[in-house]
């Protein structure tokens, strides 16, 4: 019940200061509302990017090893001119990896070429990625078809002149017409549409598939060069179910010295990169932009937290004789303290409520204009309303500390 009586007059105290002194009141709100909304605004698209990144990167499978040429993981130590010196992954090796490895259960060939145009009639759409892939592909990368189907044993091995097409590449260039069974012409070259991706929406990590088309390697190599760093051969490995990337990544080592017929004692010639190596560096590069955010709101947060200290040194002195009647009557120390202290913090928390619905308003107004998904989520609410508590807290502690000890007879005697 007191602690019910503190919240009813730190209530009705608090809405008559902001009643009775708007634009004090006002000026002293601006700095805690700005300080959230500058906080929760850089998490809430900090979030946004980060979940798309993690989607993006998730979606190339954890269990996943790529086998290329350059390792995923830089840093100060990073022999580049030993790496240099590597060979690129070949499609020779693609049987002897499908063969000798153990634990793996799918292997792929993939190579890659990028900012191509695609033709159908008079319709042509640019910017597109090409892929050449090994029968493989779909067992490792698990990709969804809206139409259409995946290449046969028989086109992939004979390199028959089919494409599987992003779904942005279909609607530009067939215009709501069906793709299927239609010749399209690309890179001096002309394939059968046999298939559609499903819709998989942009990818901050690069083009998705949507914008991709997708062959057979022994189609392409006749127009792409296999051999050549700038395509980024690459080997995509699965791992057999209950197997971990560290088991695979032996095995995959064990067989690839083998092949390469790599002496006991020399380096490995290849880099074997998963996912985890990118989580990491995420992990890194998000917490410097956390730390940021919190920084350039902290600046305005103790601007705010030194307005509400100020408005409620005000506010003291100007209840002085209702603190004395209050304390003459009996009222405790810690009665004066938390009814100034849950004032403060009831006003930081109004500063914080504004500043969380501009940011609201902004996530709602941004997705009106950009395709890009930004949403503020509950645990970014909870953290503004917490860090709202805290500054009124911190602002709030002196004055109501100032306003406990005040002794009764001085004031009422100041308010006579």
């Amino acid at each position: 019940m007191i602690l019910l009586k503190i919240l009813q007059e730190s209530f009705r105290f608090a809405i008559q200061a902001l009643v009775g002194n708007k634009l004090r009141t006002l000026l002293s709100l601006l700095g805690v509302t700005i300080g959230i909304f500058a906080i929760i605004s850089v998490f809430s698209v900090v979030d946004s990017l980060e979940r798309n990144i993690r989607t993006s990167v998730e979606s190339l499978g954890d269990n996943v090893v790529f086998v290329q040429k350059w390792p995923w993981s830089m840093g100060e130590d990073y022999p580049w001119w030993k790496y240099y010196q590597r060979p690129i992954p070949t499609l020779q090796e693609l049987a002897s990896l499908e063969q000798r490895l153990e634990v793996a259960e799918a292997v792929a060939f993939v190579v890659g070429a990028g900012n191509k145009t695609a033709k159908y009639r008079t319709n042509d759409v640019d910017g597109i990625g090409v892929a050449a892939v090994s029968h493989g592909y779909q067992d490792v990368y698990g990709f969804d078809l809206s139409s259409g189907r995946y290449f046969s044993i028989l086109e992939s091995a004979t390199g028959k002149p089919v494409a599987i097409i992003g779904v942005n590449i279909a609607e530009s260039l067939f215009e709501g017409e069906n793709p299927l069974g239609k010749v399209i012409k690309f890179m001096g070259q002309k394939a059968t549409v046999i298939g559609v991706f499903e819709k998989a929406g942009d990818s901050v990590i690069g083009s998705s598939d949507d914008d991709n088309i997708v062959l057979p390697v022994k189609f392409a190599r006749n127009f792409i060069r296999l051999n050549s760093e700038s395509t980024n051969p690459m080997f995509m490995v699965k791992a057999k179910q209950g197997i971990s990337n560290e088991q695979l990544k032996d095995d995959l080592t064990r067989v690839l010295r083998s092949v390469r017929r790599l002496a006991p004692k020399s380096d490995d010639n290849f880099a074997l990169n998963e996912t985890s190596i990118i989580s990491k560096g995420i992990d890194m590069m998000f917490g410097v932009i956390d730390l940021a955010g919190i920084i350039i709101g902290g600046f305005s947060l103790l601007v705010g937290g030194f307005g509400i200290a100020n408005i409620m040194f005000v506010s003291v002195k100007e209840r002085t004789n209702i603190i004395g009647i209050q304390k003459a009557i009996g009222a405790k120390n810690h009665f004066i303290l938390l009814q100034f202290l849950f004032e403060a913090i009831l006003l930081c928390l109004i500063g914080g409520v504004l500043g969380i619905s501009v940011v609201y308003a902004g996530t709602v107004i941004a997705g009106y204009y950009i395709e890009f998904d930004i949403a503020l989520s509950v645990s970014n609410v909870v953290t503004g309303l917490w860090v709202s508590v805290l500054i009124g807290i911190i602002s709030g502690m002196i004055p109501a500390i100032a306003a406990s000890k005040l002794d009764p007879v001085e004031a009422i005697r100041s308010g006579i």
